[in-house]
């Protein structure tokens, strides 16, 4: 008898699809608000955070477990300068890797001009985090009127606000100042406020590097304080320090002012980088009036004996009046026409150039160097005691006042690399000068709530997944003044809307962020 073949017939059937992208389990959730942690899961769908607690059974297309480790909110940097750097590393790595999700750009007043181009540009090449900017005031006074010292015409003002109101339009998510540099420092009251009123049309923040932040800081704070009252503006005072030697341990009479404000119902807040130390140009070091017309009308100065010898008194008075003896507190970070300056203070290569270690000589180095086009330095110019003090004020953001950084260039401020970590490490860990939940919520849900990042800054469902894990017992920064050029330890996972952009101190290559543009109107 013959035996047919048997036929078994197998009914293959579609595996289920994923509920969730991703599925954080076992996690210490700190959730931005300053609230205690508590253990839950967390699951994320398109971008966003779909569930959180306790989610026994459900499947995701990638599930990490957590083991303990905190889960905040990405961390939102309210105070950077990306124009130039975020175009030649579009990964914002050294960011990404100190648990950054979110920066703001364009502050201290200086800004590209032409928002919804950039914006774009920037949107075409695929950005690591989510990006969001201020108009800058010096860049459109000089967009207007160059880096005149005079006062703008009623027509230059009436282009002013109509190009700002054009930067706004496009997105902007505010005004920023910086009234130290040129050539805003020419501008009085009056215009500052004039082009605030044409921001706040639109809504956003009034974001502000004062005018002083040093022997006449209380001053300073006041006018940024009536800007904001006269133009309906919330305010936000940037890298708040006192920078002023014979000043230092007087933070309590700034935020005292700050406070005082406050209870008068204008809403002030501040940020902070927990350094010592800061960086910008070496331009602020001579008299601003040396510096109008811009780098050939200051070497047109210098040339002039009688003029030159004039800054150099002035120089000789301001470094005075900020306590230094010398240029000593003075390193430069970088300069082009010789790196070998990179990381050694004036008063070393002064005496590098065989002059005598005297201000007279260290000043001359210092002109000779504005007469090859300048130098970005890094200043020691607080004092710890300040900058704790200031960090304990409940309404301090943390940010770096950094850049986006090309690996190995230059000799920059360590602020652009380890700002996070160091709070964490320093200040939390080591010192309790914060909590942990505390320092997370000036990272993520105090500047959120002032730049107006209604879906980010908290774990809640339907907010912006962008979130960050990280070990508190072992999250460091390693940058340093000398070695700037590393990158903090102890962030397990970044998460940028949903995807993952970091993975244990190494980025992935995604591309998710966003730039956030502020809604048109009034808040």
């Amino acid at each position: 008898m013959s035996s047919a073949p048997l036929l078994v017939l197998l009914l293959v059937l579609p595996l289920p699809a994923a509920e969730y992208d991703l599925l954080i389990r076992n996690a210490r959730v700190a959730d931005g608000a300053g609230n205690p942690w508590f253990r839950a899961d967390v699951a994320v769908r398109g971008g966003r955070i779909a569930a959180v607690g306790s989610l026994p059974g459900l499947s995701a297309s990638r599930v990490i477990d957590a083991q303990g480790q905190v889960l905040a909110p990405g961390f939102i940097d309210v105070h950077t300068h990306l124009e130039g750097g975020i175009e030649k590393v579009p990964g914002g790595d050294n960011y990404l890797l100190d648990g950054v999700t979110t920066v703001v750009t364009g502050n201290c007043g200086g800004s590209e001009t032409r928002l919804a181009d950039w914006f774009a540009q920037l949107e075409q090449t695929g950005l690591g985090l989510n990006v969001a900017s201020l108009i800058g005031h010096n860049s459109v006074r000089r967009a207007v009127m160059g880096t005149e010292n005079r006062p703008a015409t009623p027509a230059e003002l009436a282009r002013m606000q109509a190009l700002l109101e054009e930067n706004m339009r496009a997105g902007a998510v505010g005004f920023s100042t910086g009234l130290i540099y040129i050539p805003g420092t020419y501008a009085d009251t009056a215009e500052v406020v004039a082009l605030a009123q044409a921001a706040a049309r639109h809504g956003g923040v009034y974001a502000s590097h004062m005018r002083d932040e040093g022997a006449r800081v209380l001053e300073a704070i006041a006018e940024a304080v009536r800007v904001g009252r006269e133009s309906g503006l919330p305010v936000q005072l940037s890298h708040f320090k006192i920078d002023n030697r014979r000043r230092w341990g007087q933070a309590d009479k700034s935020l005292a002012l700050v406070e005082k404000f406050r209870r008068e119902g204008v809403d002030v807040v501040v940020d902070q980088y927990p350094y010592d130390r800061s960086s910008t140009n070496l331009g602020i070091t001579l008299p601003s009036w040396a510096l109008a017309g811009g780098l050939e009308q200051t070497k047109a100065r210098l040339q002039d004996k009688t003029t030159r010898a004039r800054i150099a008194r002035e120089m000789q008075a301001r470094l005075h009046e900020l306590g230094h003896k010398n240029y000593a507190y003075a390193t430069v970070a970088s300069f082009e026409p010789n790196r070998d300056y990179e990381g050694k203070t004036i008063a070393e290569i002064n005496r590098r150039k065989g002059r005598r270690p005297r201000v007279k000589d260290e000043i001359e180095t210092i002109l000779e160097i504005i007469e090859q086009g300048g130098a970005q330095m890094v200043y020691h110019s607080m004092s710890e005691r300040d900058v704790e003090r200031i960090m304990r004020y409940p309404n301090t953001a943390v940010a770096s006042d950094g850049g986006v950084r090309e690996w190995g260039v230059g000799v920059p401020h360590p602020r652009s690399y380890g700002t996070n970590a160091r709070v964490l490490a320093e200040y939390v860990r080591r010192r309790g000068v914060l909590t942990l939940e505390d320092a997370i919520r000036r990272m993520t849900s105090l500047p959120a709530r002032t730049f107006g990042f209604r879906d980010r800054g908290l774990i809640r469902e339907g907010m912006a997944a962008d979130l960050v894990l990280f070990n508190p017992e072992t999250v460091q920064d390693k940058a340093t003044f000398t070695q700037p050029h590393q990158y903090s330890e102890g962030f397990s996972l970044v998460v940028v809307n949903g995807v993952v952009a970091a993975e244990n101190g190494k980025m992935t290559g995604a591309r998710a962020g966003r730039i956030l543009r502020r809604a048109g109107g009034p808040p």
